[in-house]
């Protein structure tokens, strides 16, 4: 640990203090029609290209459940968000039908890209969740149909429950299962995810409490973790299994303080000295009561400890969803100034261990 501790320092001490940039990918007044854009996410397509999805919210800002007309847009990046694409809307049903809430998963096997969300006819069936997926086969030029999973990821006696996938981004294990989360308010956090590349889906049916919005990630050594938002105590909580999600050991985080908000984590892998490292690397809103204040963390220790926190943006915030660029920095997208702006900022590693 010595020596990698010295090493990174060398590095560190050439990096420049270079303050982070935002680039406004959606807003209002970037299109005629829409009252807000909410719920980010991001991730990289096989191939590099940057995929930045979210909510396009037309009649009202409202949640999936009170709005009658929410889409799902994206915006690419093929020069690690230096430039972007136009808006692009890949999931328009009629008035009276949304989408809210995306997340992906990229299959690295198969080239594969999973868009999921939230459906809801507020017409027929106000109040009842279907959890779908549309998916890419071009590093998101061009998407497919939808994909109603529902019977597949939930039981016929959630029809009625409040249930849905989490934003952001799920996860493809090294073994190549991807998994997902899937929260049910009235029964706990599950997990779902396929073994075949996306041509089936199952969940496990083992509740995880406490949890809301959460995120899985896969450990160097396998164990899998989920790392959830959990309303009303000011931090988080993180769930353990070593048994692929069958059973889980559940702790709260005090050092992650939290204001009952989504937000995101990732595994950052690399070697240094032929050895195998990684870094979990966290973002969300250093604050027990107030949407405010985004920052980013480190832990090189799978968790057990966590640095001190790096603030990306001191205002008000919300959502994040953070990923790997091609170039090996990390991409940062996220909602804020009271969810009139949803903004991408990138940082290196090494800005990122600069003490």
């Amino acid at each position: 640990m010595k020596n990698f501790l010295i090493i990174l320092s060398f590095f560190i001490l050439n990096t420049a203090f270079a303050q982070l940039e935002f680039q406004s990918l959606f807003n209002a007044g970037l299109k005629q029609g829409v009252s807000c854009y909410r719920i980010p996410a991001l991730a990289k397509a096989p191939n590099g290209d940057l995929i930045a999805a979210i909510d396009e919210r037309v009649e009202s800002c409202g949640d999936l459940r009170y709005s009658e007309d929410i889409n799902i847009a994206i915006r690419r990046s093929k020069d690690n968000g230096k430039t972007w694409s136009e808006i692009q809307v890949v999931v328009d049903f009629p008035f009276g039908e949304s989408a809210s809430d995306p997340s992906i998963i990229v299959d690295k096997i198969t080239g594969e890209i999973f868009l999921f969300y939230n459906y809801m006819n507020l017409k027929l069936e106000k109040e009842v969740y279907y959890l779908h997926y549309i998916k890419s086969v071009d590093n998101g030029k061009t998407w497919s149909k939808h994909f109603d999973i529902t019977e597949q990821i939930s039981k016929p006696e959630w029809h009625n429950n409040f249930k849905f996938i989490t934003s952001g981004e799920g996860v493809q294990t090294s073994s190549g299962k991807l998994l997902h989360t899937l929260v049910n308010l009235e029964n706990g956090l599950c997990v779902f995810g396929s073994d075949n590349h996306g041509e089936t889906w199952y969940f496990i049916d083992n509740a995880i409490k406490p949890a809301d919005e959460s995120k899985i990630i896969e450990l160097a050594d396998g164990t899998l973790m989920i790392n959830s938002r959990v309303n009303g105590l000011g931090y988080r909580y993180v769930h353990l299994s070593d048994d692929y999600g069958k059973t889980w050991t559940s702790k709260p985080d005090s050092a992650l303080v939290d204001p009952s908000c989504n937000a995101s984590i990732l595994n950052y892998s690399y070697e240094i000295e032929g050895e195998s490292k990684s870094i979990l690397i966290f973002s969300n809103l250093e604050s027990k009561n107030k949407r405010e204040n985004l920052s980013v963390k480190y832990s090189l220790d799978n968790g057990a400890t966590w640095s001190k926190s790096k603030t990306i943006y001191a205002g008000s915030a919300a959502y994040s969803s953070l990923c790997v660029l091609q170039n090996g920095d990390i991409g940062l997208f996220f909602e804020k100034d009271n969810y009139t702006d949803n903004v991408f900022t990138s940082f290196s590693i090494d800005w990122l261990l600069l003490e």
